[in-house]
């Protein structure tokens, strides 16, 4: 699924480049794109008794995005686990790529404590690897 992003002033540095942690920030709404294409949001995860806290990121930059930059931000998920998922990321401005990354996250119930994700919800999340092109 590709997300896109716009590049806001607020989004950058005093030297006019995206700022670093903002990928992250790129990769969340990404991620929230992606569940609404699935036809479901975080309030289905939550109805679900399930909530997906992320336990690790990683971003590595390739090139720097500038304000006003349309950013295409593909996201999948790339592997899942038991009580587990990840996501992968490709951030690109046009055919560039930009940065790339992952973000893993534990499934968790209602006490905090790691759950299986359930059977019908696992059913519908595509597992898919990102090709770097």
């Amino acid at each position: 699924m590709i997300h896109e992003q716009r590049v806001i002033f607020g989004d950058t540095d005093q030297m006019g480049v995206v700022y670093y942690a903002n990928y992250l920030r790129f990769f969340e709404a990404s991620r929230a794109a992606y569940w609404r294409a699935l036809g479901k949001s975080y309030k289905d995860l939550e109805a679900a008794q399930v909530a997906l806290p992320v336990v690790e990121a990683h971003c590595k930059y390739r090139a720097p995005a500038y304000y006003e930059d349309l950013l295409l931000i593909e996201v999948e998920i790339t592997e899942m686990r038991a009580a587990s998922l990840r996501f992968g990321y490709l951030v690109r401005r046009g055919a560039d790529l930009l940065a790339e990354g992952f973000t893993r996250h534990a499934v968790i119930g209602p006490t905090g404590r790691p759950r299986a994700l359930p059977d019908d919800l696992r059913a519908t999340l595509p597992v898919k690897p990102l090709a770097v092109v």
